[in-house]
């Protein structure tokens, strides 16, 4: 196991198998020293652990969390392509998608547990770029989505 799958397992997680693409993509693609993730749902064993949007069927926190297992499902999609986690050394980006009920914006802070994640994960390697965008809905009903960009080793 990995130093980060280590960091995963002190902190009670671990990766998952990747999960199977809904549509005709790929779940991660390696160009040069970058591996781009196609946006991750927070899917736990194939299935979607809720549906709807945040600020009217599901509360902040809850998105929070569900941010988080997007990012732990992201990992683990980066990982199929470069075999070990030790070779990330970066996190360059994350993207977080939120289904928001109006007037909700709450965004950031929904987006914030997939960047606490990651950076428990890889401490200062873990910093990155960011964005939280607002829509008015997801692939599947799905409340959350996150994409990430990593540099790696060799």
């Amino acid at each position: 196991m990995s130093r980060a799958e280590d960091r995963l397992a002190a902190l009670g997680l671990r990766l998952p198998s990747v999960a199977a693409p809904v549509a005709a993509y790929l779940p991660a693609v390696r160009s040069g020293s970058l591996v781009f993730t196609s946006g991750q749902l927070p899917l736990v064993e194939g299935a979607l652990s809720a549906t709807g949007k945040v600020g009217a069927d599901l509360d902040e926190a809850t998105a929070r969390d569900l941010a988080a297992t997007c990012a732990l499902n992201g990992l683990a999609a980066v990982k199929s392509v470069i075999g070990d986690l030790d070779l990330v050394e970066r996190i360059v980006k994350v993207v977080g998608y939120v289904a928001s009920a109006p007037g909700f914006t709450g965004q950031a802070t929904v987006v914030n547990g997939a960047s606490d994640l990651l950076g428990e994960v890889f401490g200062d390697s873990g910093r990155h770029a960011r964005s939280a965008v607002g829509m008015a809905v997801l692939p599947m009903d799905a409340p959350v989505e996150v994409e990430i960009i990593v540099e790696v080793a060799g």
